[in-house]
């Protein structure tokens, strides 16, 4: 395809917030007529770039240039008066308002100083002609699906702007073939010349759709790619500053001295919608299964489908020999299971509540609240965990949210033990926590192995899987690529597995 000159380009931008450098000198350049994948894991930078090219952001020092010209919009309006618009993965329109209010909010045509309803409507209908979308335009935009509020936010903000779209992780909620929808449209705004800025952790879509990468790392740039040119091998091994050739193979995986043990936990076929592919995963009593995959692979989403959080659309899962559809979080708790989500901060913390009601509050779930914990036994169970795990605190009343990272994930972990679980799942048990912390909560899960207790553990962190599992599960695009045990249990197989398709990945 022809090379067009640069539309929209950013040179040395730095961002600093707080003890944190989110960007440090990166370069970024989208051309017209051409998808761009902005890639990276969690906390790369890709949302600080995206934030600062529209706006929500300052940057701290670099510049910004659109067709050549110097910029530096305030903020995202003025960012769309100059060209660019954004869709996020949760669209931001007025879902009580219908779909033709929503593609012309704030730039209504009027008539006698009134709304011009008959323009707009007829206007929204031809609009969304150009779309392959025929709808009745006249209904609230919360009647449509996701996939159909996802193409009216494009065409809203290529309406706005028509220079320049970035889109936030827009198939993340899609099924496939509303994906394959959204691809048709995307490449028809490139014949356009309209530039496209793909933020998705998809890997497969980045290659079916994508013209150039730019991978960025812990804030920095890692480099731009030509998507043609890069294997995924390599673009892996980018995203993870690890090259698969030169990581070190374990010699040996841990040997079950008692033999088999019995299947405390068995998914058949199981799936969550458009959340998790239907698959099949069995954790025996006592074993640790880890979960591998990059940022948006559907770890998360196995987590939350086992606990609960998100309700089996089809297969089975199987307790102790029991099939369960649990209805509510709550009953998993009862069932004897417990999760310590990637998020403490939004989902894990109740950060107004002290370090002891944070302790007790599972088992207190578990057992009723009919059947009240005195303060007394409260305090015992506390006292009991802060000092087990050694939670630095002065005291237990203190609000968790005065707690270190490391110290609110050990307090998290201790409501967990507290009540007693038969299966305990980690969700990024490690991440955002200082080297000390970080290295007594793997200690932790050591001990919780030998002690029997069954985990499910995700991380991104391939040499903590590779210590302490005895079978790794290997997620992309949410489907289960990949399962390793024994002396396949190393950080080159299972990136390998990263890059694989279903039917080559090890199983």
């Amino acid at each position: 395809m022809p090379v067009h000159p640069p539309l929209l380009s950013l040179r040395n931008v730095g961002k600093t917030f707080p003890g944190v450098v989110a960007l440090d000198n990166v370069d970024f350049t989208l051309r017209a007529a051409e998808i761009h994948a902005l890639l990276g894991e969690n906390g790369a930078g890709k949302s600080t770039l995206i934030k600062v090219m529209t706006g929500v952001y300052s940057r701290d020092s670099g510049e910004q240039l659109l067709e050549g010209r110097p910029i530096r919009p305030a903020n995202t309006g003025e960012a769309q008066a100059l060209g660019i618009s954004t869709v996020y993965q949760e669209v931001n329109l007025l879902p009580n308002l219908s779909v033709a209010h929503n593609l012309y909010l704030g730039r209504e045509p009027k008539r006698w100083g009134l709304i011009d309803w008959t323009k707009i409507n007829s206007h929204a209908k031809a609009l969304l002609a150009t779309y392959h979308l025929d709808i009745d335009v006249t209904r609230p935009l919360n009647q449509f699906s996701v996939a159909v509020q996802q193409l009216i936010a494009i065409a809203r903000g290529v309406e706005l702007s028509a220079k320049i779209l970035i889109l936030d992780e827009p198939t993340a909620s899609l099924d496939a073939e509303e994906v394959k929808t959204l691809f048709v449209i995307m490449r028809s705004l490139r014949e356009r010349g309209i530039g496209i800025v793909f933020v998705t952790h998809f890997l497969d879509q980045v290659y079916a759709v994508s013209d150039r990468i730019t991978i960025l790392r812990n804030g920095q740039l890692v480099g731009e790619y030509e998507t043609a040119t890069l294997s995924q091998h390599q673009l892996i091994s980018h995203m993870l500053g690890k090259a698969l050739e030169s990581i070190e193979q374990r010699v040996q995986a841990p040997v079950n001295s008692a033999g088999k043990k019995d299947v405390l936990l068995e998914l058949k076929s199981a799936g969550v919608n458009t959340s998790i592919q239907p698959l099949d995963l069995t954790v025996e009593a006592g074993q640790v299964v880890g979960l591998a995959g990059l940022l948006g692979s559907g770890r998360t989403e196995l987590c939350r489908m086992v606990f609960g959080v998100d309700a089996l659309s089809e297969g089975t899962l199987e307790l102790q020999g029991v099939a369960r559809r649990f209805r509510h979080t709550r009953e998993a708790v009862a069932a004897g299971l417990g999760l310590c989500p990637e998020d403490r901060k939004q989902t894990g913390i109740l950060g107004a509540m002290s370090i002891r009601e944070n302790v007790i509050i599972a088992l207190q779930n578990k057992r009723g609240w009919w059947r009240y914990i005195p303060i007394k036994k409260q305090r015992e169970i506390a006292a009991h965990y802060v000092q087990a795990l050694n939670i630095a605190t002065s005291e237990l009343d203190k609000p968790i949210d005065q707690l270190s990272g490391g110290n609110q994930q050990k307090v998290i972990l201790a409501r967990w033990l507290a009540s007693e679980p038969a299966l305990l799942l980690l969700d990024e048990p490690t991440r955002g926590i200082d080297v000390g912390a970080h290295a007594e909560i793997i200690q932790l899960i050591r001990t919780l192995c030998e002690r029997g207790l069954s985990l499910i553990v995700a991380s991104s962190e391939l040499d903590e899987l590779v210590v302490f599992s005895d079978k790794v599960v290997v997620m992309r695009d949410r489907q289960k690529v990949a399962e390793l045990s024994g002396i396949e249990i190393n950080q080159q197989t299972i990136m390998s597995a990263f890059a694989s398709k279903p039917s080559e990945a090890t199983s």
